[in-house]
């Protein structure tokens, strides 16, 4: 069982940040021993995964909805009931990747760009250079 300050060190979540979360639904509160949050590796392996998502951009709205049926694989549910937990995880990623894609054709371009300037600007350093 970890502190909040040390799973804050571990997930690079500030101590307030997991409050929050846990004030807003997205993280269901820890267990406490003496008053104080208590939280185990499966929480923390949570945690990094959300940490993973959050800076891939996705929304705390879709992180949530994402997350709000716990471990797929440790709930005991029917076929139906599965299927449709599973096809909202899959449009949920869907979406975001759809995202990601314009966001990477965003720095491709951005990327471009600067090496034609640092091109120009070597270019302009050399005839410079030269003149000494």
């Amino acid at each position: 069982m970890y502190s909040i300050s040390e799973v804050a060190i571990r997930t690079g979540f500030t101590a307030y940040t997991l409050r929050y979360y846990e004030k807003i639904g997205l993280l269901s509160s820890p267990l406490r021993k003496g008053g104080k949050r208590r939280y185990t590796e499966g929480e923390i392996r949570l945690l990094k995964f959300m940490k993973m998502l959050k800076q891939t951009g996705m929304s705390l709205e879709d992180i949530q909805e994402f997350l709000k049926d716990g471990c797929l694989l440790e709930n005991v549910d029917s076929t139906n009931i599965q299927f449709k937990k599973i096809q909202t995880r899959a449009d949920i990623l869907k979406k975001h990747l759809l995202l990601l894609e314009e966001q990477k054709q965003e720095i491709e371009t951005v990327m471009k760009v600067t090496k034609e300037k640092l091109e120009t600007y070597e270019t302009m350093i050399g005839g410079l250079e030269g003149e000494e």
